[in-house]
């Protein structure tokens, strides 16, 4: 701005915030009745993977078969606009078959050239069904597109469709054929979610809209750039000194190199790094965005605890034949927290 040009009053750009907060608020409640429309119960796993796309990140979602997870996927994807894809990970999928490959085509006049087909990875969200079924090597395509939004074939980079989110599925029962995610990719996830069985209620509800003649769907109601427009909003929500020393302490507190919380140092192998905080930063205004507030709380570092953190430490292996759990040593580390 030149010395020349009028500058703003102190308080507009406060003002104009609040404004497209208090319209981002109205759109965001419309979101979750709409989903709530066509996914019963589970208010707590929506509310964690709508928060993980307003902070413009990838989740994995965690639970045995049956709970919608697949179902909640295709119906963000209805609600917010999205360009949706699913991909069934198996053993023998190569990584060609997730970012696309160059074929050979012979054009007029015999001459031939390479023409790169896009692979499912080119949309707006992608639906990666049981990613611990994939060989290394194919989950390894996923690295790059998630960290870096596009993707390299042949020595030529091909540039991602924007919004672009990945929401992968794990089975947690049966682990034969399957392959861990390894810690790099792990980090990459910016929540973990944990999807349980439905409340009675809410299974009740499920099963009388599921079994009849007509079945609810989902409807749009937010566009892709609507969400962009949402991330953007979420990196200009003021932040607290006190939320920020909150989350510094927090993550630090995992690290068994330097924390002083005794249950860490005794169970933990590896903590969470830098990228921790920056999930948990850009988590807990999303969180407070999607409850209506301007800016987030201590509260909301306390509730994003567990998914932000539990895929970022491992347990030695003396605390897993003890039986110890990450989430009693998360929630010891939020002791400090009170």
């Amino acid at each position: 701005m030149s010395i020349t040009e009028p500058r703003p009053a102190a308080n507009e750009g406060d003002e104009n915030l609040a404004a497209d907060v208090e319209k981002l608020v109205e759109s965001l409640a419309a979101v979750k009745s709409g989903i709530a429309e066509v996914i019963y119960g589970q208010t707590e796993v929506v509310d964690e993977v709508l928060i993980t796309l307003l902070a413009g990140g990838h989740a994995l979602l965690i639970g045995v078969p049956g709970l919608a997870k697949t179902r909640l996927v295709e119906t963000l994807g209805t609600v917010l606009g999205l360009a949706e894809k699913r991909v069934q990970f198996t053993p023998d999928l190569m990584p060609a078959d997730i970012i696309g490959s160059e074929v050979l085509e012979e054009g007029e006049g015999g001459k031939r050239s390479f023409r790169f087909i896009q692979g499912p990875v080119f949309s707006q969200l992608l639906m990666g069904d049981e990613i611990n079924r994939a060989s290394p090597r194919t989950q390894s395509a996923l690295l790059q597109a998630m960290q870096e939004k596009h993707v390299s074939v042949a020595g030529h980079r091909h540039i991602l469709p924007k919004p672009f989110h990945v929401l992968a599925t794990q089975n947690p029962l049966e682990q034969e054929g399957t392959y861990p995610l390894p810690e790099a990719q792990l980090d990459r996830f910016l929540l973990q979610v944990d999807v349980g069985y439905p409340d009675l209620e809410a299974e009740r509800r499920m099963l009388l809209a599921t079994t009849g003649d007509q079945e609810q769907t989902a409807r749009e109601i937010m566009t892709a750039e609507d969400l962009m427009a949402a991330q953007r909003i979420i990196r200009r929500l003021p932040v607290g000194e006190s939320v920020v020393d909150a989350i510094l302490g927090l993550v630090r507190s995992g690290r068994p190199e330097e924390s002083q919380n005794p249950l860490v140092q005794a169970n933990v192998a590896w903590g969470p790094g830098p990228r921790a905080s920056q999930a948990l930063m850009l988590a807990a205004r999303a969180r407070a965005l999607l409850d209506g507030r301007l800016t987030p709380s201590i509260d909301d570092v306390v509730a994003l605890a567990r998914p932000a953190l539990r895929h970022r430490m491992a347990l030695n292996f003396s605390a897993r034949a003890e039986g110890v759990t990450l989430e009693s040593v998360i929630d010891d580390m939020l002791s400090s927290l009170a």
